[in-house]
């Protein structure tokens, strides 16, 4: 798979934010020629600029929501592979800026649709969205792809829409039925969990939560919700996926062009308490303090099934839940610490989680 991404010409929205450039550093990795589209990063520090990507790709800052400066792009650079990570990410942030949440993960994923559509360049897209997409009944059985969508908070119906968009276009423009006739494009959709992993500075998520009180403000890290389960995986489980799923859909497999579930196995289902004494004790330093907090809701278990994956794809993860932790903050003691160059040591753990794939 590695040798299949050199010398392609590559888009990826999003790619400022924590999981575009871990993919965008993989992909520089194996001699994809890259396009990023992207609002500037929001955190101080962010993985984009810490991998110094700006100077390494060609980048484009603009909003998805603009459609003409969004197609304009895709028809002057002419990407045969598109990755459509861009969002706003956060449940919490949802609640406060609903409008900004629905117009930029539904309209936005709309947006670079349309454009792949208009444009006709691109042979292969993977438009990501996530778990949250699924109608949750808080029940402990995996959702399945073909389960109900749904969306109890904004955050969480905007991505349902966001699918929902996605699916349409794949049976109204780009049906596998069609392809090689009247289109040479290919889509699908993939959802995953809750991604942890070295670089991630968002708002309201646990593991930046969690080195900011440690290494920044040396202060106990907060909990609001110590019992929610979550299938925790490293950031670069489901980009492999992705990068499986966009490697079938170039070479025509029109059985690709579907949803997919990419999780952890069952072991990786945990607490977030049980993350937070784990991380601290891999750190050798840090507390933490419980704050319930129940004004603004959030899923309390979550898990998904990745039966699919695991027998059509040939995919499934590689680490198991303490390997997830150690990888995570393995990077960050690194980077505060400054033990080592922040680029090497991300290229070393793409290489041996990918050397480790491949044997």
């Amino acid at each position: 798979m590695q040798r299949f991404f050199k010398g392609k010409k590559i888009l990826i929205t999003g790619n400022t934010g924590f999981k575009g450039s871990w993919l965008t550093e993989i992909l520089l990795q194996w001699g994809a020629d890259i396009v990023g589209v992207s609002l500037p990063p929001k955190t101080e520090p962010n993985l984009f600029a810490i991998l110094n990507l700006e100077q390494r790709i060609k980048n484009y800052f603009l909003d998805i929501r603009d459609f003409d400066a969004l197609k304009k792009v895709i028809a002057d650079e002419r990407p045969e592979i598109v990755f459509h990570l861009a969002a706003q990410p956060i449940v919490r942030i949802s609640y406060d800026d609903p409008l900004t949440t629905y117009s930029t993960n539904a309209l936005g994923t709309a947006n670079v649709l349309q454009a792949i559509h208009e444009v006709g360049s691109v042979r292969a897209a993977v438009i990501i969205t996530t778990d949250k997409v699924y109608k949750n009944v808080e029940w402990i059985y995996p959702y399945r792809e073909n389960d109900p969508l749904g969306g109890y908070d904004p955050y969480s119906a905007s991505k349902a829409a966001a699918d929902i968009i996605a699916q349409s276009y794949i049976q109204s423009f780009f049906n596998p039925k069609d392809f090689g006739k009247k289109h040479q494009t290919l889509v699908a959709i993939a959802r995953a969990g809750n991604v942890i992993g070295g670089g991630d500075w968002g708002e309201y998520r646990l593991v930046p939560d969690i080195v900011r009180s440690i290494y920044e403000k040396n202060e106990k890290v907060i909990i609001r919700s110590p019992r929610a389960i979550r299938p925790w995986e490293h950031v670069l489980e489901p980009l492999a996926g992705y990068l499986e799923l966009a490697s079938g859909l170039y070479a025509g497999k029109i059985e690709y062009s579907d949803a997919w579930n990419f999780g952890p196995d069952h072991e990786s289902f945990m607490n977030v308490e049980e993350l937070v004494k784990r991380a601290t004790a891999l750190l050798a330093k840090g507390t933490y303090e419980i704050r319930e907090d129940n004004t603004k809701h959030e899923a309390g278990i979550l898990m998904l099934d990745t039966t699919k994956a695991k027998s059509f794809l040939d995919w499934s993860p590689r680490l198991r839940f303490q390997e997830n932790i150690d990888f995570t903050f393995s990077w960050y003691r690194n980077y505060y610490e400054k033990a080592a160059d922040p680029i090497e040591f991300t290229d070393a753990q793409i290489k041996s989680f990918f050397n480790d794939a491949s044997s």
